[in-house]
């Protein structure tokens, strides 16, 4: 594997490097060694698939909050999607800067995302599917979202007009997650 530091502190594409013959191909997708050696997190407790059917839909922009971050390692394993990670980690200096990939399933890339960082992606392909393993549970009070067009961020999706679900329609924007950030570290302490 090859892996290549992102201009986002943490967040890290990884090719593949396949060995090929004439049956194919093999190639490692996770080394605990390799991984470990970098900083990264080894622990994946939950695994998670979407199939995405329509091209054009757009999923996330999601993370899990403090005391329970989650990381992710993602990887498209059919069709192809633009992979989308936004830091809202409050104190960061790249805090609301965004950064994307194409993770298609011909060229098995994977991104790792570490927690602090919102993610989501648009299918480019009908019929797309999304493998990430998780570093963490999913704790449903702990979830959180950031509207996908967010205008302080600014992200540019590469197909307009996008499909989306009614809960991603609904996520506030940067600056209402300032306000509720806010809130929270008043209050209960919860980021």
């Amino acid at each position: 594997m090859r892996f290549i530091p992102s201009d986002l502190s943490g967040v890290w594409l990884i090719e593949l490097e396949p060995r090929s013959d004439d049956r194919g191909f093999f190639a490692r997708t996770y080394c605990e060694q390799e991984f470990a050696a970098r900083g990264l997190g080894t622990h994946w407790p939950q695994t998670n698939l979407t199939r995405t059917l329509r091209r054009g839909m757009v999923r996330g922009m999601h993370w899990q909050a403090d005391p329970r971050p989650e990381v992710k390692l993602v990887r498209c394993s059919a069709g192809a999607i633009w992979d989308v990670v936004v830091d809202v980690r409050p104190k960061s200096p790249t805090y609301g800067r965004w950064e994307a990939f194409e993770l298609t399933a011909d060229n098995g890339r994977q991104l790792y995302i570490p927690g602090g960082f919102a993610h989501g992606f648009q299918c480019l392909a009908d019929g797309s599917e999304v493998a990430y393993m998780m570093g963490e549970s999913y704790v449903p009070e702990l979830a959180r979202g950031l509207r996908w067009d967010a205008p302080e961020v600014g992200i540019a999706w590469p197909l307009p007009d996008p499909f989306l679900s009614e809960r991603d329609r609904g996520l506030p924007s940067l600056a209402e997650l300032r306000v509720s950030h806010r809130i929270f570290s008043a209050g209960a302490g919860i980021q």
